[in-house]
């Protein structure tokens, strides 16, 4: 019955490194799943990463021109945090949503 299997595979060696492949494939810590799903994981950080940064340079912008120019600023408190001088009266329009 040993003789029936082809010499390659009844050699030490050979079976050994396919062991070892098959474990540190399949069951290691640091298996290949874990290591490619590591891998997108990284690559969805980067890009996460070059999104926050172009966010930040587009705030730093604005920032800048917000306090160079003071009418913009002005008109930016009013929009965005609803600001207004002390004899104003501020009224907020709001579209009716359209009833299905």
């Amino acid at each position: 019955m040993y003789k029936r299997i082809p010499k390659l595979f009844r050699n030490f060696y050979f079976v050994t490194s396919v062991l070892f492949l098959a474990w540190m494939i399949f069951f290691d810590s640091n298996d290949f799943i874990t290591q490619y799903q590591m891998s997108k994981k990284l690559s969805d950080l980067e890009n996460d990463k070059q999104y926050y940064l172009d966010k930040i340079d587009e705030v730093q912008k604005d920032r800048k021109e917000l306090m160079s120019n003071t009418e913009l600023l002005e008109k930016f408190a009013r929009e965005k945090y609803l600001m207004k001088r002390p004899n104003e009266d501020v009224f907020i329009v709001v579209p009716k949503k359209e009833e299905e």
